[in-house]
């Protein structure tokens, strides 16, 4: 098995291609240790003394160090825990687990709102979320607020932290949801 590596905008996040899906659909960003108790492989990296965050995409793992660790350091190890795990033939998530799909919010909304949102989050799945991925990443719909016009977002991955995600946020998503959602006056990130 060969895994390639790719630097993301983010110095502190690596990001790791196996050549195979990950997830088939959505993705799933684990914070810390306990969260990684629901996947193998998560719970592996965080094994990895340095590692601070693990990101599943569809097919991309990143890996997420704490500052003071060098790459050189914790990339062996990492690219070690990804091929044991896929050699070994285990599953990604424990049985009760699995992926957050596409993170979307499962606010009900109507009418006008409804649609507005419905724009808004194809715009997201069709041309946002795929450039993001390419550096690590994704983006999520949180929620549409229609009084305001105010779109907040949450990103993962690679671009949590990014010291380049606000840019991204308000040159780039910003607007093109501004653009194609008249709609829409802000766009904002969630934590």
């Amino acid at each position: 098995m060969f895994i390639q590596t790719e630097v993301t905008p983010n110095p502190e996040v690596l990001k790791f291609l196996p050549g195979r899906e990950i997830m088939a659909e959505g993705s799933r960003d684990f914070r810390s240790a306990e969260e990684a108790e629901a996947s193998p492989l998560a719970t592996d990296l965080f094994g990895v003394e340095g590692v601070t965050r693990v990101f599943f995409g569809t097919d991309f793992v990143t890996v997420g160090k704490d500052a003071q660790v060098d790459w050189p350091h914790l990339k062996a190890p990492i690219l070690a825990a990804i091929m044991d795990h896929f050699t070994s033939g285990r599953p990604l998530f424990s049985a009760s687990e699995g992926d957050d799909a596409g993170g979307h919010d499962d606010q009900v909304y109507d009418g006008e709102t409804a649609q507005v949102v419905a724009e808004i989050k194809e715009l997201l799945d069709t041309r946002i979320r795929p450039a993001v991925a390419q550096d690590g990443g994704d983006i999520l719909f949180n929620r549409f607020e229609p009084d305001t016009g105010v779109v907040w977002l949450h990103m993962r991955g690679a671009c949590s932290g990014c010291p380049s995600s606000s840019a991204t946020l308000k040159a780039g998503v910003e607007n093109m949801l501004k653009h194609y959602v008249p709609e829409v006056t802000r766009v904002e990130q969630t934590l």
